[in-house]
């Protein structure tokens, strides 16, 4: 593709002359060699301007510019200047990857929280009314049973046009992407129009350092998705919603407890019964349905909803709004596992304190029989760390089992020792089992009627790393396995 029909939607100025044959476009000058155009992004410790010499000795053919480089560019290499590279970035991929999202049923979800959840609950939804959906997000590209990890929860916009095409060809028909306040920030999702734009919430996060000067900025850039969708959807029980969409001219969708929603929830109550745990609402407006969540927690209603809105869009049937948001969950985030036995099973990333908090007081909210707790903590970590997981575990659960997690270069035994220092500030009891398979094997043999059980601390992470090296390790797999082995059956 030629240079020039690359940077169609682009404002540039021509520094250099040439309009060369290209088959890909780089941002890292490592990757640069006859036939790319190497874009100069500025980073927060880097700036590719100081590279573009080494890409130019490496054969590239052209580069996109923003700021005046140092040193002359050779004859036969094409020089454009750009307000913003990372917008010319943006609208370049678009152009080479051929403008997928014109081919895909597409949704981007911005909000402070729940961006994930509801992801998960679209493409389930979705892929119920036969649409194979992908997603692109926190727990990385997803699609067609795969998982692909990358550095941000929104990516760099080369990055989303790539896996949008990859999408395209292995059948998908929708997408679904996380709209990160700093992605949108950083034009990353430029030259896209999504078919819809979610609004979860909004309260105090991403603020200081290399993210958001303050909350003002942190709303603005959440409000730029507005300016590019067709279809809006919004929590309207969150006072922010009217300044995140007041750049959207459609007609506004609304969701949330409020009379004034066009979808809302009543009726909302945890649910609990044969192994299942999750939240139950009435969905009454512009639709009439009894739901239930598979993911818990009430705030969980809002994430549904949220769900419901977006696909609403796309003229889903009912009974995939109610069967997907039933099976809808994010891999290791109060993940349920299906075992033998009346008891649940759960796995999730929770790794400090703080998430550890949070995702036991939801489920002690569910009155289990006994909230039962695994975990172990990394090695080549704060201390305190170990000692304030102890304290919360042995807080909030009726038995905590420690075990590995991480160890890295750490004695596992030593890091239990802090572990249970943390502990013995409570009155917590707690049995201590070091290899991580052992110890889900005793909490799975020892399970009774009606017990809560969480993994804590791998969620979707399929590795245990020991002495600087990382081992297989899957917990569904574990589980798996002991199943087998103690020949346990329903």
């Amino acid at each position: 593709m030629k240079l020039s029909a690359l940077l169609q939607h682009v404002s540039y100025v021509t520094v250099q002359a040439g309009d060369p044959d290209l088959t890909d476009i780089v941002y890292d000058s490592r990757k640069a060699a006859p036939g790319t155009a190497f874009v100069c992004l500025k980073g927060y410790t880097s700036d590719g301007h100081k590279f573009a010499a080494s890409a130019v000795k490496q054969g590239v053919s052209a580069l996109v510019i923003s700021d005046d480089l140092d040193a002359a560019v050779p004859d036969g290499v094409a020089v454009v200047k750009a307000d913003d590279t990372r917008a010319a970035l943006a609208h370049m991929s678009v152009a080479l990857f051929g403008d997928p999202a014109a081919e895909l049923k597409t949704v981007a979800i911005t909000g402070t929280k729940g961006k994930t959840t509801t992801a998960a609950m679209i493409a389930e939804i979705m892929e119920r009314a036969g649409v194979k959906t992908g997603t692109i997000g926190t727990l990385g590209i997803v699609y067609g049973g795969n998982t692909y990890k990358t550095d941000n929860t929104t990516p760099e916009s080369y990055e989303i046009q790539r896996a949008m095409r990859d999408m395209v060809n292995a059948g998908c028909g929708a997408m679904v992407i996380e709209a990160s306040s700093i992605g949108l920030k950083h034009h990353r999702l430029d030259g896209m129009t999504f078919d819809v734009g979610v609004f979860t919430n909004f309260s105090h996060d991403h603020i200081g350092g290399v993210e958001h000067k303050d909350m003002e900025e942190y709303l603005y850039c959440k409000s730029l998705l507005f300016r590019q969708v067709k279809n809006a959807a919004a929590n309207c029980d969150d006072p922010a919603y009217k300044d995140v969409t007041k750049d959207f001219k459609g007609t506004l969708y609304t969701f949330g407890f409020s009379e004034n929603a066009v979808l809302r929830a009543e009726n909302a109550h945890l649910l609990s019964e044969d192994g299942f745990i999750g939240v139950h609402f009435d969905a009454r407006g512009s639709k009439n349905l009894s739901v239930n969540v598979g993911v818990p927690g009430v705030f969980n209603v809002y994430n549904a909803l949220a769900a419901m809105s977006a696909v609403s869009f796309f003229d889903v049937p009912d009974d995939a709004m109610i069967e997907g948001l039933k099976a809808a969950h994010v891999k290791g985030r109060v993940e349920p596992v299906p075992v033998p036995g009346n008891y649940s099973l759960l796995i999730d990333y929770a790794h400090n304190a703080l998430s550890m908090e949070n995702v036991l007081t939801t489920l002690r909210a569910y009155d289990p029989h006994r909230l039962i707790t695994l975990f172990g903590a990394g090695g080549n970590r704060p201390k305190v760390r170990r000692y304030e997981m102890g304290e919360t575990s042995g807080r909030l659960s009726d038995l905590s089992v420690i075990t590995e997690d991480n160890s890295r270069f750490e004695d596992v035994m030593d890091i239990i020792e802090d572990i249970k220092t943390g502990l013995h500030k409570t009155d917590g009891k707690y049995v201590v089992v070091p290899n991580r398979k052992e110890a889900i094997r005793y909490c799975m043999l020892h399970a009774e009627d009606g017990d809560i059980i969480v993994l804590a601390g791998k969620g979707h992470e399929d590795y245990q790393e020991i002495k600087g090296v990382k081992h297989h390790m899957d917990e569904r797999e574990l589980i798996a396995e002991i199943i087998e082995e103690e020949h346990l059956r329903d």
